[in-house]
């Protein structure tokens, strides 16, 4: 699949059917987060954790529903896999890179035929939560700053075309 065509069929996927993603796959989606542009090359001011625990996602999904006032509500969608992405790193800088590790973990995921949903939301409220947040196990100085939600969904990607008033608009500045 061209880049193109990942950028315009990739969409947040919010239904998820249980079933973990391959090894395969998931080694793809952590190949990306690699290759996201990090600040001055400091790669090691990121860190991933993979969780796939089916009671500690329960934890953080409750956690995050608390967070927001709404103990029904999903907010990891049901996704078999969170990948939190944390940084070392203070201000835009790291939020900056974890951002670029989400969106490359996000494109690889789609390429990769996986549903994928970019978390920040269920992040903020773990962030709260220190007795949740000692359950991740972080090396010392690193702090959860989102996360990409991935698992098997029966949703499809499709091509969609984007009308010209969604394009932004721009100042010449001559």
């Amino acid at each position: 699949m061209e880049l193109k065509e990942v950028m315009n069929i990739r969409k947040s996927v919010r239904s998820y059917t249980g079933v973990q993603i391959s090894e395969k796959q998931l080694k793809a989606i952590l190949t990306a987060a690699h290759e996201a542009p990090v600040g001055m090359g400091k790669y090691d001011s990121i860190h991933l954790t993979v969780i796939t625990k089916a009671a500690l996602l329960n934890e953080l999904d409750a956690n995050a529903a608390t967070f927001f006032g709404n103990p029904s509500m999903h907010p990891l969608y049901g996704a078999p896999m969170l990948i939190v992405v944390s940084s070392n790193s203070e201000g835009n800088v790291a939020s900056a890179n974890v951002g670029f590790v989400l969106q490359n973990m996000s494109l690889a995921a789609v390429e990769e035929g996986a549903g994928q949903c970019i978390i920040y939301g269920a992040v903020a409220a773990l962030q709260q939560n220190k007795e949740l947040l000692s359950k991740l196990d972080l090396p010392d100085g690193f702090t959860p700053l989102g996360a990409l939600a991935v698992g098997k969904t029966n949703e499809s990607y499709t091509s969609r075309k984007i009308p010209e008033t969604h394009i932004f608009a721009k100042n010449e500045i001559q």
